[in-house]
């Protein structure tokens, strides 16, 4: 069997790979694809990774088997709108996958194509780092989106009144870059493959989860905080409803600190407080991509001995 995943948007989307090396093992065939026109006419199966897909698009596949999977829904600006227009003029597929349920109802589709869930994973290199330590060369690590960092700059202002140290991995825009390097103890990666970024984390005491206050990131999946527990660190969070679920689930215990207050404070809690409080990393090899994606129901309903 051959499934052609098709990913048309900008997002970041490890599970690509991880999808291909699973489907792959099993003895078949994977092809991932960045642009429609290198879908072959006869695709049997397409599994897409939707954002806004037209019917216009599904249409020149009729006889294949269409997957459309939602590894999240919107966000801001006017979230709520591109996703009630996906909802209606998305054409309906034979299956879909939602990250979790609240994507589900989120999507709203009123419909009785079957589902199932499918949460983020973690590659199995995540799980080969040794965890930074007292001599680590940097105090906190944040991974991921950066543009996102605007919403914390008195953080970063209290990381550097409290004379500690963060490492950046990923590309950091100009703009934001200009205010963040004001503090001196502040080093960014750029871009790395995803192979190089469990090494980069070992760099580190403890991970950074800087989430905003809005919808959907505070429902939604942190997979910062997934690789973070993977690698060993230790994790200080934004407050927020999916991360308390996740604690809870786990049996892991994180660090908090609030969405909004003064740089002095974020100094006191990143600070003498932060090294005063005790976390626990949980055991995430649950969530290894090989064993979640075992898993799966939708590997029986394309007739995949997975």
């Amino acid at each position: 069997m051959l499934i052609h995943f098709v990913h048309l948007g900008t997002a970041y989307l490890p599970e690509l790979q991880a999808y291909a090396a699973f489907v792959r093992a099993a003895g078949h065939e994977a092809q991932i694809h960045r642009q429609i026109d290198t879908v072959p006419r006869d695709a049997a199966v397409l599994w897409w990774m939707c954002g806004q897909l037209s019917s216009d698009l599904a249409k020149r596949y009729p006889a294949a088997f269409h997957i459309h999977e939602y590894a999240s829904t919107s966000v801001p600006p006017l979230a709520w709108l591109k996703d009630r227009i996906k909802r209606v003029r998305q054409p309906r597929p034979q299956y879909r996958i939602f990250q979790n349920e609240w994507v589900r109802r989120r999507m709203g589709f009123a419909d009785a194509v079957p589902y199932e869930f499918r949460d983020m994973g973690i590659a199995p290199e995540f799980f080969e780092v040794m965890p930074g330590s007292g001599e680590a060369e940097f105090d906190f690590v944040y991974l991921g989106e950066m543009r996102r960092l605007q919403h914390f700059l008195p953080v970063f202002e209290g990381i550097a009144q409290a004379g500690k140290s963060v490492l950046l991995v990923g590309d950091l825009p100009e703009d934001l870059g200009r205010q963040l390097k004001l503090h001196a103890k502040l080093s960014v990666t750029g871009r790395v493959p995803h192979s190089d970024v469990p090494a980069q984390l070992g760099r580190a005491r403890y991970g950074l989860n800087l989430v905003p206050d809005q919808l959907p990131y505070t429902r939604q999946t942190s997979t910062k905080l997934l690789e973070y527990c993977a690698a060993g660190l230790p994790v200080v969070s934004t407050d927020y409803a999916w991360v308390r679920e996740f604690e809870q689930r786990h049996g892991a215990r994180f660090a908090y600190i609030p969405f909004d207050t003064e740089a002095a404070s974020y100094a006191e809690l990143l600070g003498p407080a932060r090294d005063q409080q005790r976390c626990i990393v949980p055991d995430m090899r649950t969530l290894a991509w090989p064993r979640l994606l075992a898993g799966l129901n939708v590997w029986h309903q394309l007739g995949l001995q997975a």
